[in-house]
């Protein structure tokens, strides 16, 4: 017998991704998410790979990995099999970036061997609404620029909080969202892939 608690979050789930537009979820070969890729003029944003724990622990501190939550071996190997996915289909990105932190930063280069640290990617947490404002702006202002440019595409490495606050739902450890601007300039769903 199904446990209905189990069934409504289910639902809820299903619910919020149709309110945000967002496509039904994509098996990992899904022509869609290999297209919108191969056409350009999309960002592919990851959350990171697996990083057990929630938050970081109190004596965080930028550019030292040793006070921060990092990859399991599980996410390290979920990072490496991304980039094997991409590998495989001959998709090259035009550009790496990653927030600043060490989860995301190992993500990026374990699967692409390269990743630009870029501020505006990182964790909104522990930082000020308007900084978070900030970020926000200008990472939906990169999107549309990117939107601009058929024939290539970047990809982000960041935060579930990061995801959720640019395009509302949740994301995965390791899951994909492609993303392009709208007419409005406002960042869409085209295609998610599911962790690797």
């Amino acid at each position: 017998m199904s446990n209905p608690i189990h069934l409504r979050r289910r639902a809820l789930l299903a619910a919020t991704a149709a309110a945000a537009g967002w496509p039904r979820a994509l098996p990992a070969d899904e022509p869609e998410a290999v297209a919108s890729l191969r056409a350009g003029g999309v960002v592919i944003a990851f959350r990171h790979a697996l990083a057990p724990g929630t938050f970081d622990p109190p004596q965080f501190r930028l550019g030292d990995c040793s006070t921060q939550r990092n990859l399991s071996d599980e996410g390290r190997e979920q990072a490496r099999r991304i980039g094997a996915w991409f590998r495989a289909r001959a998709l090259v990105p035009a550009r790496v970036r990653s927030s600043p932190w060490c989860r995301c930063l190992d993500t990026a280069t374990l699967a692409f061997g390269t990743a630009q640290a870029w501020p505006a990617l990182g964790s909104p947490r522990g930082a000020t609404e308007t900084t978070n404002a900030k970020s926000l702006a200008e990472l939906r202002g990169e999107i549309a620029t990117a939107s601009a440019q058929r024939g290539r595409f970047e990809v982000w490495v960041t935060h579930m909080f990061v995801l959720q606050d640019l395009v509302g739902g949740s994301v995965a450890s390791a899951e994909g969202l492609v993303l392009r601007a709208n007419a409005a300039g406002t960042p869409t769903v085209v295609a998610r892939l599911p962790p690797a």
